[in-house]
């Protein structure tokens, strides 16, 4: 019986089907999200833009030298040690002084490599002989790339949830923080509680330790009274709060940015310091929240609401949040992956074509589009992070050789999740095999020695979905009346 139910269960299921519906829907969205959150490149030529469209990927090929493009299969790819990559084309269209000029708009800006089985591959639509025909084994699941020849998998990365109050207790006291993540762009903001019931907060490209009033006079609540009616009614919150209230020398919205912006840029003009004061307040405090002015308040009730939970656990009314729970943790997939690659690679492309306009315009020739668009910008990071495993943000062996000492090897190495912990360190509670475990990754497959626990692998029927957009999720909350909730 159980046979029979695991052969119905893999004729539909693959062990690698959460690395190819990452990469689909890496191709399908995250491809156009990227280029829609760019929107319109400003040049440094004036009067001269460049606005960004549709992007669209084409079936995998290589240009030969004598005979231009033609299709390329996986198993050509590995006998004559060259990239499986498809073309990526970009609507760009010119606009003369706010005017479009349609002229040459698709433009081929690079390649992408193309996972095997995936739906850019040949092989996802072929049948079990004409696999064989095409010199491929009809059981290769896929869900890897092939990189100069060489096959290469991109292992799971394991980290935690994004967006979320996590609160600890640690040797400074009570911290509740959060990864507010926005459009790949990471800012770790903390709110933290000491002995004494003092409130700091924490945010990047800031001094530590900043006042927590000071930063809520600033997002709108000016007044004491307005502080208190924004926390609970709680004794223990009120008590706290009051505390800090009484130890805090600015009473004013005006004190407060005037002394916080002397904080952050002494020395400077007061303009510049208010300015920066602004950005920085915009850009990197709770960015998940909205970086414009109307996303002041809620930037403010949300520290309100981080500064509860510190509380509350420091007085022992609510439990610490256990960061080895699997329902605070994430696993970044081969799509999410390559998603945060392609962001850095199409970063430096924007800024290459606005060099190339502006070097075309100094020696007077004629602005095309594509003529500006030099497709190794992209193309050189992409292949170079692909082939060497060094991620952006430090991340080092991300991209592996495929396994291939045997079929269980190669299926086990596509379904590897690594910790991002250093494995110099003890992190005994990291490495501890936790009850949330169970059903999602294996608790006897993991190496011997320093990588212990911190390697892991997926359980057989474990499954990674592969997320909604927030949207949606906004969508139905506000559908079912509970808009004010995650708003607040």
């Amino acid at each position: 019986m159980r046979s029979a139910l695991l052969e119905s269960y893999f004729r539909t299921n693959s062990l690698v089907k959460q690395q190819l519906d990452s990469y689909n829907r890496f191709v399908e969205d995250g491809m156009q999200t990227v280029v829609d959150r760019v929107g319109t490149i400003e040049t440094n030529v004036e009067g001269f833009e460049l606005k960004l469209g549709k992007i669209r990927v084409e079936p995998p090929r290589f240009y030969e030298v004598k005979g231009g493009y033609r299709q390329i299969t996986p198993s050509e790819a590995r006998l004559r040690n060259i990239t499986y990559a498809a073309p990526v084309f970009l609507e760009i269209v010119p606009l003369f002084n706010g005017i479009e000029r349609p002229t040459y708009s698709d433009v081929f800006i690079g390649e992408i490599p193309v996972m095997v089985q995936s739906k850019l591959c040949y092989l996802s639509h072929m049948t079990a002989d004409e696999l064989i025909e095409a010199g491929e084994d009809p059981g290769d699941p896929g869900g890897y790339f092939i990189i100069n020849g060489s096959e290469r998998v991109l292992v799971g990365i394991e980290d935690l949830v994004p967006n979320k109050i996590m609160t600890t207790e640690e040797t400074s006291g009570t911290v509740a923080k959060v990864f507010s993540t926005r459009y790949g762009f990471r800012a770790r903001c903390v709110v933290s509680r000491n002995a004494e019931g003092l409130l700091k907060l924490e945010f990047p490209a800031t001094p530590p330790d900043l006042s927590f009033i000071q930063l809520l006079r600033i997002l709108g609540l000016e007044t004491d009274r307005q502080i208190l009616d924004a926390f609970s009614d709680d004794r223990v919150i009120q008590n706290d709060v009051l505390l800090n209230l009484e130890n805090e020398p600015c009473k004013t919205r005006e004190d407060a940015m005037q002394t916080l912006s002397k904080r952050i840029s002494p020395g400077q003009p007061e303009e510049f310091r208010l300015s920066r004061l602004d950005n920085l307040i915009k850009t990197y405090l709770l960015p998940h929240l909205g970086v414009d002015e109307k996303d002041m308040s809620k930037k403010s009730y949300y520290l309100v609401r981080m500064a509860q939970r510190a509380i509350r656990v420091a007085n022992k009314k609510l439990k610490p949040d256990d960061k080895d729970h699997y329902a605070n943790k994430r696993v970044k997939l081969a799509g999410n992956l390559m998603d945060e690659l392609f962001r850095y690679a199409f970063q430096f492309l924007t800024k290459d074509i606005i060099y190339q306009a502006s070097r075309a315009d100094a020696r007077g020739r004629k602005l095309q589009v594509h003529t500006l668009v030099r497709q190794d910008t992209l193309v050189d990071r992409i292949r170079y992070a692909m082939a060497t495993g060094n991620w952006i943000a430090g991340q080092t062996g991300v991209s592996q050789l495929l396994d291939r000492t045997s079929n269980l090897a190669m299926m086990s190495h596509t379904r590897r999740v690594i910790s991002p912990l250093s494995k110099k360190h003890p992190h005994f509670k990291a490495r501890d095999l936790h009850g949330t475990h169970w059903g999602k990754l294996c608790p006897s497959e993991t190496p011997e020695g320093p990588s212990c626990s911190l390697v892991k692998n997926l359980a057989t029927l474990a499954q990674v979905t592969k997320g909604t957009p927030e949207e949606e999720v906004r969508g139905l909350l506000d559908k079912f009346g509970l808009e004010r909730e995650w708003k607040g």
